[in-house]
Formats: C-alpha cells, structure tokens, sequence
C-alpha cells in the first residue's frame, strides 16, 4: 500500500460554521473555555510559511504542542518559547493523539505518514489525524485507509487564505471525513480559522481545495494581465485597480491581493514578491487539478493553460516568488 500511495504521490452533505454565525462563536468560544485547564498536547507536524503561524494560534488558544519540522532551524522559536520539538512524526504521534499535518506535497505527506519513521509507525488507537496539506484526493483516501487500520481517524482539511489569514487565524478549513468527527476537528480548527466546512468524505476537502485554486491561478493570470494591459494603455495603476474593484471585473486577485506593486501594501506585490504562496505551488495544485480533471473527463481550457504558465514560470526563475508575480512575468514575456 506504501508503494501504492508514493506512486499516486509522484504523479501528482455540507456542514458549516463561521465566527461570522454569533451561536457558532458562542459554542466554539464554550469549547475552548472549559478546555483551557486541561488541554491535551496536539501534535504539529510541518512548521513552514503556512504551518508556523497555525501552530502559533493553536499555543494562543492554550495548547501545549509536539513539533516536528523535517528542517530543524524551522523549529527554534517553538522549543525556545517552551514547546516540546521532536525529532520524527513517528515520535510525534508516541506523544500527542491530535495530530496537523500541514506539508508541500502529496510525496511529503505520504513520508510523514506511512515513511519508516512515519506517524503509523507508533500512532495511538483513536487518535484523531488532521491533514491540511494540499494533496491528491486519491492520496488522502488512500491515507485515511491506512489510518483506519490503526484504530485512528483521518480527515482531509487543506486551507485557503493565504499567510496573512494563517496570521491572524482567518484561514477557511474544508474538512473531508466521517460526519461524526467534525465536531472534535473544529476545536482545533476554530482556533486557526473563521470557516470550517465539513464538505463530505475523505476527499472531498482536498476537491474543494483543487477547484479554488484553480479559479485562483486563473483569476491571478486575468488580474496581470488585465492591469498589465492598462498600464501600457497610459493608465495609472492604482486607479485601474480603483476602477475595477468597483466594477463587475472585480476579484479577490485585484481588490485583497492585487499582483502590481505599488498599488497595494502588505502584499507579496510590495515586497518585490517575497513570502505567500509560492509559483512552485500553484503549479503543483494546478497539476493536481489537470490531474483530476483528467480522471474525470472534465474540460479546464482555462485551467490547463494557467498550469502551463505556472510551469514557465518555474523554468525561468519565479519558482521562489509568490504566484502573484504572474505580473512580472508577464511585463518580461512579450512573444507567446
């Protein structure tokens, strides 16, 4: 099954709730009350870009934390703020029965998971495992089978919002898993997120994650391209961005996370591209989704075009750069 599962990895009923739903606030606010004195540690596993400041609001909401992070440098600041830092999943998993997995790719999760020093290797009956990597649907169901054998229950429960959201805990969790184990999920969650929606089975969080980006990555590319256009036209930047954000053009890629720089602060776009989400992972998750699209002989002419620009850009050094910088790349590549 390992084998199945890294060669999977190698190729690539609705419940909500929401801080902005006053009797939802209430019951989580409940929650993590009565549990303040008693927390249990949580298992952290994965303490990059997105996984750090989620491990953040988990230790602002009391719980004690097991880290591990396959760059030991990444773990620092948690051991010197008192954490406990391990070094392999496995021992992770000996030590916490809640355990976040949030790691770059399907390969990495299933090392993390299924690897000689990996979170079967000692996981507890009844542990609850929670992974919010953006991975193939196919790869998280083949995860939860191997879970389940265990006497443990995994969920999928990949992200969205980016790291300023993981910052100030306003990330949106689409959660795959058996209904009956969404409500101890959303303890954890709630504390690092303003949404939490159950979306169905295993998988189905991982579907709803692959389909986001995928309108995202193709948003971006209309957003640079749309802006690029402009300003050769003899348009200012921030009133071409003023004007489309109140016009029926207007999109999260223009009005929170406009990709030209100086049209917007705190933004990768200011910062000549550093931090966010990274080219390299767009492309991967827009491979995950001609992946799937695939599989299911469904058409993404739009889609599968985004990925091959993501591609490019990877080839001609925007691989460390935020998926925004699709702008730059753009203004550089005049002949396509």
């Amino acid at each position: 099954m390992a084998a199945s599962l890294r060669l999977r990895g190698a190729a690539s009923g609705l419940r909500y709730w929401s801080r902005r739903q006053q009797p939802a606030v209430a019951s989580l606010a409940a929650v993590c009350s009565r549990s303040m004195a008693s927390k249990t540690p949580v298992g952290f596993i994965g303490v990059g870009n997105m996984g750090n400041p989620m491990a953040k609001n988990l230790m602002k909401h009391g719980y004690p934390l097991i880290i591990y992070d396959v760059f030991p440098d990444a773990c620092k600041e948690f051991l010197d703020a008192g954490e406990q830092v391990v070094s392999s999943p496995a021992d992770v998993a000996e030590k916490a029965d809640r355990i976040i997995t949030m790691l770059p790719t399907s390969i990495n999760a299933i090392e993390a998971y299924s690897g000689a020093n990996g979170i079967l290797k000692k996981v507890k009956k009844g542990s609850l495992l929670i992974d919010s990597s953006t991975i193939d649907p196919m790869v998280s169901k083949e995860l939860a089978k191997e879970v389940e054998k265990m006497g443990a229950v995994f969920m999928d429960a990949p992200v969205s919002g980016g790291v300023g959201a993981a910052r100030s805990g306003n990330l949106t969790f689409m959660v795959g898993g058996v209904e009956e184990e969404f409500a101890a999920a959303q303890e954890l969650l709630g504390c690092m997120g303003s949404n939490v929606v159950h979306c169905g089975a295993v998988g189905t969080g991982q579907a709803a994650k692959i389909c986001n980006n995928l309108l995202l990555a193709i948003s971006m590319i209309g957003t640079a391209e749309a802006m690029n256009l402009g300003i050769r036209l003899g348009l200012d930047p921030k009133l071409l961005a003023k004007i489309l954000n109140m016009s029926s053009g207007r999109c999260w890629s223009s009005d929170t996370y406009n990709p030209v720089p100086g049209v917007m602060d705190g933004v990768p776009s200011a910062n000549n591209y550093q931090g966010g989400f990274g080219a390299t992972l767009m492309a991967k998750d827009l491979g995950l989704a001609q992946d799937s699209a695939t599989s299911t002989k469904s058409p993404i002419l739009l889609g599968s075009q985004a990925h091959q620009i993501y591609r490019m850009m990877c080839a001609k050094g925007y691989s460390k750069k935020d998926f925004s910088s699709v702008f730059q790349f753009l203004r550089e590549e005049e002949t396509f």
